[in-house]
C-alpha cells in the first residue's frame, strides 16, 4: 500500500512524501528512519487519521500535529506558525491564524484557546493551563492524544457492537415486510380461486397481507413519517434524557451504562490530576461529561472532598466506585501517584465493559437470528399449511 504523509524535518520544514508499506505504522517508522517527524498520515485515496469530517475543528488531529512540531525541537510558536502556513483548510487555518495572533500578543496558549470555545472544549483548554504551570506543554498533548485515542477506541467498539444486530433488524425486517405485502396476497388469490378452506391463523396472515398491499403507499408514507420522527425526537436533548433515564433502570443495562460513565470519569480526572491539576477543579470540570443521574452524586463528593475528606471515602460514600476502584484509589493516596491509579482504574472499567460487550454480542445476536427465522419460518409455514392439507386430501 502507498501512503502519502505531511512530515516535518530541519531544515526542510513541512513536506509531503509518499511511501510504500504494508500498513500505517510501518509507513510511520520508515519515515522516522529517514528523520521525519510525521504531522498526518494518509492512506492512497484514504483519510487521514485524526481528521474530523463534516467541518468541524480537527482538534486531535491538530494536537497529533503540534505534538510532533514540539517534539522535532521547535518551541510553541514556531510550531503553530509551520500549522497555519501548511494549513489547506480555511476554517482550521482561520482558527491557527487567530492561535497565532494571540500568541504574538504574548498571551499564553491556555488563554488564546479560551478564546475560541467553539474549537477547543473546557477539558483541553484546562489541560493546557494545568501544563503551562509546570512548563511541560508536551507531556499535555500527549495525555490529551491518549485520552482522546482511548475514548475513541470505546465508542467504536459500542458502535461495533451495535451493527451487526442492527443490520440483522432491517434485513429481517424488509424479508417480512416483502413477504406480507407481496408473496402474501399473491397466494391469498390462489386460495380464493380455488375456494381452499383456510386455518383461522392463515386467514389472519392474509388478511394482513391484503391490508397491506391494499394500502401499501399509505404504509410506507407512514413508516416514513414514523422514522422521521424517531429521527427528530432522538435529536431532542430532553427526548434523549427521557430514553437514558429509562434505560438506567434496566437492571442490567443501567449496571453498565454506570460503568462506562465511571470509567469516563476516572480517566479525565487521571488526566488532568497527573497534568498538575487540583482534585476539586478537575471533579468541577468532569461534571459536564456525566450523566444527570450522576452529576447530583459527584456534587456531593465534591463537597466532601473540599471538605476535607479523603477522595477514596467521598467517592465511595456517594456512589461513584466500586470495591475494587475504592481499594486501588486508596493505594494511590497513599503512594501519592493518584492521577495514575485513576487511569488504571478507568482501563479496568474498560476490560469489564468490553467482557461485557463481548458476551452481550455472542448471546443476542443469535438470539435475534433465531427470533427473526421463527418470523419468516412461521409466515412461509402459514401459507403452505392449506397447500399440504390439499395434498394429503389428494392421496
Amino acid at each position: 500500500m502507498q501512503f502519502k504523509l505531511t512530515v516535518y524535518r530541519d531544515p526542510d520544514g513541512v513536506t509531503s512524501i509518499s511511501l510504500d508499506a504494508p500498513d500505517e505504522p510501518a509507513a510511520l517508522r520508515h519515515a522516522a528512519e529517514r528523520g521525519y517527524s510525521v504531522l498526518s498520515a494518509q492512506q492512497s485515496g484514504g483519510r487521514r487519521f485524526g481528521a474530523v469530517s463534516g467541518g468541524a475543528f480537527p482538534l486531535l488531529l491538530v494536537s497529533h500535529e503540534l505534538l510532533a512540531l514540539l517534539r522535532a525541537g521547535l518551541n510553541l510558536v514556531e510550531a503553530v506558525e509551520t500549522l497555519a502556513e501548511k494549513e489547506q483548510v480555511r476554517a482550521t487555518k482561520a482558527v491557527l491564524d487567530r492561535i497565532l495572533a494571540e500568541l504574538y500578543a504574548g498571551k499564553p496558549l491556555s488563554l488564546a484557546l479560551e478564546a475560541m470555545p467553539g474549537a477547543f472544549p473546557a477539558l483541553y483548554i484546562a489541560t493546557i493551563r494545568a501544563s503551562e504551570r509546570t512548563g511541560d506543554i508536551q507531556q499535555a498533548l500527549e495525555r490529551y492524544v491518549v485520552y482522546a485515542s482511548q475514548l475513541e477506541q470505546v465508542r467504536k467498539k459500542v458502535v461495533n457492537a451495535m451493527i451487526y444486530p442492527l443490520l440483522l433488524v432491517v434485513v429481517g425486517g424488509l424479508v417480512t415486510l416483502f413477504l406480507l405485502g407481496y408473496v402474501v396476497p399473491k397466494f391469498s388469490r390462489i386460495f380464493d380461486e380455488r375456494g381452499t378452506e383456510l386455518p383461522f391463523a392463515t386467514r389472519l396472515l392474509i388478511d394482513w397481507g391484503s391490508l397491506m398491499n391494499e394500502y401499501s403507499w399509505q404504509a410506507g408514507i407512514l413508516l416514513v413519517a414514523l422514522l422521521a420522527s424517531l429521527v427528530v425526537a432522538a435529536a431532542r436533548p430532553e427526548m434523549r434524557a427521557l430514553l437514558m433515564r429509562q434505560l438506567w433502570k434496566l437492571p442490567g443495562a443501567g449496571e453498565k451504562m454506570r460503568l462506562f460513565q465511571l470509567a469516563r470519569m476516572y480517566r479525565t480526572l487521571g488526566m488532568l490530576v497527573q497534568g498538575g491539576m487540583p482534585i476539586v477543579a478537575a471533579l468541577g470540570l468532569v461534571r459536564g461529561l456525566l450523566d444527570p443521574a450522576l452529576r447530583a452524586q459527584l456534587a456531593a463528593a465534591t463537597k466532601s472532598i473540599s471538605d476535607g475528606g479523603a477522595t477514596s471515602q467521598a467517592v465511595v460514600d456517594h456512589g461513584l466506585s466500586t470495591p475494587v476502584a475504592a481499594r486501588m484509589l486508596r493505594v494511590g493516596e497513599q503512594t501519592g501517584d493518584l492521577g495514575a491509579m485513576m487511569e488504571r482504574i478507568a482501563s479496568f472499567y474498560d476490560e469489564e465493559l468490553a467482557r461485557a460487550a463481548e458476551i452481550f454480542t455472542r448471546t443476542f445476536e443469535p438470539a435475534l437470528m433465531v427470533l427473526i427465522g421463527v418470523i419468516i419460518g412461521s409466515i412461509v409455514i402459514l401459507m403452505y399449511m392449506p397447500i399440504f392439507e390439499l395434498a394429503s386430501s389428494i392421496e
